[in-house]
């Protein structure tokens, strides 16, 4: 039955969207046609209580991160799919527990009052305002009319600074660059002038580095552009990196043929291959329209 449920969003999902393509490794994983909007399908059966179960890899998780994704819950004789955007749940997921089977184990609580989604050891959300598909109908009529303009090194480097500081990390950027930033596409946010005391004896390496978020002393993302030039250089500087703990690692490559080759690279390299994650410049824009719009709706709290 669940290969029929499969299908049958998959047919409804082309006829809405676009054609959907499996990309990855992995069987649950599918991107629109012509877009960067990646979605990732599990399906349960629904036990007693009207509960539904669900395994999400920590693999394919990663495979979400930095692009405009969604994850697709489904099970039998539903109505509408229950599309939840996955930066809504990011930074719970990076905070749960995983498994030792390398999967978040997550519930659906199917009430006639309310919806609720379960992810262990983390607590309950209501996730009903998610079903149906007017978000990612949206997101895709957006994109398609919204083209990506041209962005230079230094204005990627302020994008990326802006959506750190969105992030709630301290965002540093070595000073050769900092008067390079471009403040008439992000507002002009803080900075953290120098780097943890930890850190002094390696600053004239990571001064190499393009972007670099920090949570008050602990290094958490390492960004390295990759604007043409040489790959291997750009991933040396990021191996560097990590040996410095940073928890996550990112190379932004414009180049598609640079993208496909840091894949086949990656794929043998024991250092990064777990740790590192490959954005497109579209991931980035979205990224950044999408913490703008976010923060624009949650300051209404405040007034």
């Amino acid at each position: 039955m669940s290969n029929e449920v499969k299908i049958d969003f998959l047919e409804t999902a082309s006829l809405k969207l676009d054609k959907l393509e499996r990309f990855g490794n992995s069987l649950s994983l599918f991107q629109i046609q012509g877009s960067d909007i990646r979605l990732y399908l599990r399906y349960s059966k629904i036990h007693s209580r009207n509960q539904a179960f669900y395994g999400l890899r920590d693999v394919d998780l990663k495979q979400l991160e930095g692009f405009p994704s969604f994850i697709c819950f489904l099970w039998e004789g539903q109505d509408q799919p229950l599309l939840i955007p996955y930066a809504d749940f990011e930074e719970v997921f990076q905070s749960a527990t995983l498994a030792n089977d390398g999967q978040y184990k997550v519930s659906l609580f199917l009430q006639e009052e309310a919806l609720e989604l379960y992810i262990g050891r983390i607590g309950r959300f209501n996730v009903e305002g998610y079903f149906g598909w007017d978000q990612i109908e949206s997101l895709a009529k957006s994109t398609e009319k919204t083209p990506i303009p041209n962005l230079s090194h230094s204005q990627i480097q302020t994008l990326l600074g802006a959506i750190g500081v969105a992030k709630k990390f301290d965002v540093w950027i070595p000073p050769n660059d900092r008067t390079k930033l471009d403040w008439s596409i992000a507002r002009e946010f803080t900075q953290r002038e120098i780097l943890p005391i930890e850190f002094e004896k390696v600053s004239h390496i990571l001064s190499e580095i393009d972007v670099v978020w920090l949570q008050n002393k602990n290094p958490q993302v390492a960004v390295e552009i990759h604007y043409g030039g040489n790959l291997g250089d750009a991933l040396d500087r990021l191996r560097h990196a990590r040996d410095f703990n940073f928890r996550k690692i990112i190379i932004v490559i414009i180049n598609v043929d640079d993208h496909r080759r840091a894949l086949d690279i990656l794929k043998f390299d024991e250092k990064l291959k777990h740790v590192i994650d490959l954005w497109s410049l579209e991931s980035i824009y979205y990224m950044y329209s999408t913490c703008v719009a976010f923060n624009r709706l949650y300051s209404k709290f405040d007034e």
